[in-house]
């Protein structure tokens, strides 16, 4: 007989020793005034099944005099302990006849009791099977998942939706009721994967749905409609990236809302976007275009990426803005490449070990992604962490130049990982380049020690050419 037939005899008489009203030891008082019960319950029970009980239950010894241990958990409601209590006793919790907002409370309760073994089995329910309801709900989901940093999975879930999904949450029924703050959080995002303008046009209709009183139509505004509007979204507008939009955009879209901008905002936009002569053409395009006219830059030798990305990284070098001016270019020499030297860890470390201040280049086979991190310091074989303050990694997506994702290092002491039997490893894997062939399929990126993932999406990628350069002053 295999051992797992046992077990529902064995939690239908677990079940029945907690509604047995004979030999309890413990009472229970759940919930705030007026919504209060008391529940019976086994110390013994209680003691090995929840971490949280067994400290309360520490402090509250059984008297000699037999008078029974009484503990209050006034944060839980007593329907949802009842839930909890029986899984306590029972092991077993049938979700499909809880509702959803039911089984949110449930997950708090598990995680005030410390009940470690239901949280990620809670988490994972929700995103498996009730997703739909968490895009309508995501206020809920949200406040809800970073109050705890033992709701990991819900937070990713979360994050994930703001960045790779958003629209969903715009389009969400309470979408209203998101709080200013997260509203916020959502647009600063640099890998926020929607254009300027559906973004304007979602926080205004968020803050139309603050002010329901306002006219449909913004030419019928009076003075203090516009006011009213205007105090609504004013934490919004240093937030939108305006040089992203056409003149198009700008003349149909912002400017009948001119009023509810700072004034000398307006103003510079108006003669930004009035000064160009195609009508979808941003100014981001137009200033970007002129970059690289700054200084002559040469040429590099790459089959990967152009001067234009030097340029770049070379600001990034010397941490300066994308539009600061680059006085000093620097010369970038060509140490290894995998299709000339072979695509191994032993030729990286043969050709690469103890240069310093190198870029790493990585072109993503299957896609128009490159990925790159640079090493101020010496590549090493010696198996340990290497500390600096000054390196980062990056990437380049859609052949635009302009479409970067820069992550500068936040823990210097895990910088660059220096194990003879890898690539080149940027963090703790924010950028790993692994394995025997790296064209194999240990290559990944995944957020630990920069500020920011370099990728959308954590999965292995294999590599179709890269190339290290030491960076040289000219």
């Amino acid at each position: 007989m295999a051992d797992n037939k046992l077990l529902p005899k064995l939690s239908q008489n677990l079940i029945e020793i907690l509604n047995d009203e004979e030999y309890y030891d413990i009472t229970i008082e759940v919930g705030n005034d007026p919504f209060i019960k008391i529940f019976r319950a086994h110390m013994v029970i209680l003691h090995y099944r929840s971490p949280y009980l067994r400290r309360i239950l520490s402090t509250n010894k059984k008297k000699n005099d037999g008078t029974l241990v009484h503990i209050k958990l006034p944060n839980i409601s007593p329907e949802i302990f009842q839930i909890i209590l029986r899984y306590i006793y029972g092991g077993n919790l049938s979700l499909n006849e809880y509702d959803n907002s039911d089984i949110i409370q449930i997950l708090v309760a598990a995680n005030e009791l410390s009940l470690q073994d239901l949280i990620p089995y809670l988490q994972s329910f929700l995103i498996d099977n009730k997703a739909n309801w968490m895009e309508q709900n995501f206020n809920l989901i949200y406040q809800t998942s970073f109050e705890n940093d033992s709701f990991s999975e819900l937070q990713k879930y979360c994050t994930d939706l703001m960045t790779k999904e958003p629209i969903k949450i715009f389009n969400s029924l309470n979408f209203s009721s998101i709080p200013e703050k997260l509203l916020i959080t959502i647009i600063q995002n640099d890998n926020l994967q929607m254009s300027e303008i559906q973004v304007w046009e979602h926080i205004l209709k968020w803050g139309h749905a603050q002010h329901p009183e306002l006219p449909s139509n913004v030419t019928n505004y009076s003075k203090d409609d516009f006011n009213s509007l205007k105090s609504t979204l004013q934490q919004f507008i240093p937030f939108i990236k305006f040089d992203n939009l056409t003149s198009k955009e700008f003349l149909d879209e912002i400017f009948p809302y001119r009023e509810i901008l700072p004034e000398e905002l307006h103003i510079n936009l108006l003669k930004t976007f009035l000064s160009l002569s195609d009508p979808n053409i941003k100014p981001s395009d137009k200033l970007k275009s002129c970059i690289t006219k700054e200084i002559n830059l040469g040429t590099i030798d790459s089959k990967i990426i152009t001067s234009q990305h030097t340029e770049l990284i070379s600001k990034w070098i010397n941490k300066l803005e994308i539009t600061d001016k680059l006085t000093s270019p620097y010369k970038y020499k060509l140490l290894f490449r995998g299709s000339r030297d072979g695509f191994t860890r032993h030729k990286f470390r043969e050709i690469c070990n103890d240069k310093s201040r190198t870029i790493t280049i990585i072109k993503v086979k299957g896609s128009n992604e490159i990925l790159g991190g640079f090493n101020p310091i010496k590549w090493k074989s010696d198996n340990v962490w290497s500390y600096t303050k000054d390196s980062f990694i990056f990437s380049f997506n859609n052949d635009i130049i302009e479409d970067y994702i820069l992550s500068r290092v936040m823990n210097g002491s895990k910088a660059i990982y220096n194990l003879d039997n890898c690539g080149p490893i940027f963090g703790d894997g924010d950028l790993t380049i692994l394995g025997y062939d790296l064209l194999g399929e240990y290559c990944r990126c995944r957020k630990r020690s920069y500020e920011k993932p370099i990728r959308k999406t954590e999965d292995e990628f294999t590599v179709e050419e890269y190339e290290i350069f030491q960076i040289i002053n000219q």
